[in-house]
């Protein structure tokens, strides 16, 4: 096996950053299965020792990587449904908002959707319950504008959740830097598209 090179601009980070952006790049370059804890190591500058302190095992390292993404999107999500203004905005703002970042953290995206079966089942059923409480909030927003008559209720908040994420977590398989598109724009083109599919 030859040696991992570290891994670019890493050398200054606190050691589990250093580790998250090693393990991120090697995730996405050779998949979760064909990665050793040697590689990850080596590629961040530390002992097994340092990995097994901070994280505990590959396994754990995997679900940061998604978890530090969906903690960024709950946070953002709950500042913009908690705010001011009309329903209608804060659901586009929100519909909006987890289509950027995902596209600005793809590689994390992709991993995740590629890996999550290899997750142990405990951790599987902890990404699930994070996730359900994101849709929950997600589909509170779809929900107040029902009930004040802003969107139609023919479609069930939870079918139009669906809806909506089945378009945000595709966005792996197809979205490229350097595109037509930018990230705000495909966010925008969702949005705009999920808010048509509202309006009575």
């Amino acid at each position: 096996m030859t040696a991992t090179a570290p891994t670019p601009g890493t050398e200054q980070r606190p050691v589990p950053q250093r580790l998250l952006a090693t393990a991120t790049r090697l995730f996405a370059d050779q998949g979760y299965d064909r990665t050793s804890v040697q590689e990850i190591v080596e590629g961040a500058g530390v002992t097994k020792g340092a990995l097994y302190h901070y994280f505990g095992s590959k396994d754990d390292l995997l679900h940061e990587i998604y978890a530090r993404l969906l903690r960024l999107q709950q946070e953002r999500l709950d500042a913009v449904a908690s705010g001011g203004g009309p329903v209608e905005q804060r659901l586009r703002d929100a519909a909006a908002d987890v289509v950027v970042t995902s596209i600005e953290n793809l590689d994390d995206a992709r991993i995740f959707f590629r890996s999550m079966h290899q997750l142990s089942p405990e951790k599987q059923r902890q990404v699930r319950s994070e996730r359900r409480r994101y849709h929950e909030r997600f589909r509170a927003l779809i929900e107040e504008g029902q009930r004040a008559g802003v969107f139609h209720a023919a479609t069930p908040a939870d079918l139009v959740v669906d809806y909506h994420f089945g378009s945000v977590h595709h966005l792996s398989a197809w979205y490229h830097p350097g595109g037509k598109l930018t990230p705000r724009e495909v966010a925008d083109h969702l949005a705009d598209l999920l808010l048509r599919a509202l309006r009575p």
